[in-house]
């Protein structure tokens, strides 16, 4: 059909017009009038035709293939994810861990804080206790200097009214003096005074003031003879030091147990410590 167009063409060309040899690839033409359509976006006409070529081994192994790389597409695609997951759940863990660590160390911290508030409570506590006795004992020591003349008075009043009873009244007027003073002494021991009253005992320059020196031959050195006042103490504290003479001329006192001890041990050590002489 197409061979008579081109007779026919040619028959109705106009003179003069040149001929020209037309070749037509039948083959060609044939070849192409028998291949199928196919579809440029899908390809699925090639595809069948190719399908319809290939053995059954072929296509078999084509199939395995196709699963095979649909399984390794899906391990990849489910590998992704899971690896994505995976990340996400490292994330959340040192998030958690992070968080952990802060609250420990807040927790450490409010420790502590609360110890040293508690120690600084406590330090606190036992200092306003200290000033609060402090202040009570020094209140006590200034009113008990205050009194202690005029304690000393009323026993310079009881010795000379003693040395000096000729009566009745007299006597009954010692007494009462006597008891006033007995008094005061027993108000001072319960706010902690004691008296200092060392005749006879070693002179002690922390709560003993010498006035003056006496030979005595009977008695040790540095002994208290006579107490001309005596001393007051309150909590380990002089108050007022006891006015003494000190004796002299004797023989030397003798150490205290304690200090021998102590020289004794001293003694013992270094000879323990010098090399033994053969």
């Amino acid at each position: 059909m197409a061979i008579r167009d081109v007779q026919a063409g040619a028959a109705s060309a106009p003179d003069g017009a040149e001929e020209r040899e037309v070749k037509i690839p039948v083959e060609a033409a044939g070849g192409q009038a028998d291949k199928p359509e196919t579809d440029p976006t899908t390809g699925e006409a090639p595809a069948r035709a190719e399908a319809d070529s290939m053995t059954e081994e072929e296509m078999v192994e084509a199939a395995i293939q196709a699963g095979e790389d649909a399984a390794e597409n899906d391990f990849k695609f489910k590998y992704e994810r899971a690896r994505s997951e995976l990340a996400d759940a490292h994330k959340e863990i040192d998030a958690c861990k992070t968080a952990q660590k802060e609250a420990e160390d807040q927790a450490r911290e409010a420790k502590e804080r609360m110890a040293r508030l508690q120690a600084d409570w406590e330090n606190y506590r036992r200092r306003t206790a200290a000033e609060r006795l402090s202040e009570r004992e020094r209140a006590t020591e200034k009113l008990i200097c205050a009194l202690l003349p005029v304690l000393d008075d009323m026993e310079r009043a009881i010795e000379h009214a003693r040395a000096q009873e000729n009566s009745e009244t007299g006597k009954q007027l010692t007494d009462g003096v006597d008891a006033v003073h007995t008094k005061m002494l027993d108000v001072l021991a319960h706010e902690g005074v004691e008296a200092i009253d060392p005749k006879g005992e070693a002179f002690d320059p922390l709560e003993h003031q010498a006035v003056g020196r006496v030979e005595d031959k009977d008695l040790f050195d540095e002994t208290v003879k006579d107490v001309y006042q005596k001393g007051y103490r309150i909590g380990g504290r002089s108050l007022r030091p006891a006015m003494v003479t000190v004796t002299y001329g004797g023989e030397k006192r003798p150490a205290p147990e304690s200090e021998k001890s102590e020289k004794d041990e001293l003694k013992d050590d270094s000879e323990s410590s010098e090399p033994k002489k053969k």
